[in-house]
C-alpha cells in the first residue's frame, strides 16, 4: 500500500471542498477509498490517500479529467505538490 501526500493552494477553501466532494468517482478511479484532507483559512490544502495502485494512481492524476477537476474546484496548479511517502518511524 502507498501513501501519498497532496499539497496545494486554493482560490478559495469552502469551494474547494465541496467540489472535491463530488469527486468520489473520480477518485476510486485512482485506486484509492479514502482521502483524509484539511484545509486552511489561508486557502491550502493537504490530501492523504493510500492507493493500491500507485502507477493507476498517477495515471489517473495526470489525465485531463483530474485537470478539469482541479480547475472547477479552484485549484492553483503551479503550486500543486505531491509526495509519495516512502519512509516510516515508529516510536
Amino acid at each position: 500500500m502507498a501513501r501519498v501526500m497532496i499539497t496545494a493552494q486554493v482560490e478559495d477553501s469552502v469551494k474547494w471542498e465541496k467540489g472535491f466532494r463530488t469527486h468520489g468517482e473520480l477518485l476510486r478511479s485512482m485506486s484509492s477509498t479514502v482521502s483524509y484532507f484539511t484545509t486552511t483559512d489561508k486557502n491550502e490544502i493537504a490530501i492523504y490517500a493510500e492507493p493500491s495502485d500507485l502507477d493507476k494512481y498517477f495515471k489517473v492524476f495526470e489525465s485531463p479529467a483530474t485537470a478539469a477537476a482541479m480547475a472547477h474546484d479552484g485549484v492553483k496548479r503551479e503550486t500543486v505538490k505531491v509526495f509519495v511517502l516512502d519512509r516510516e518511524f515508529r516510536y
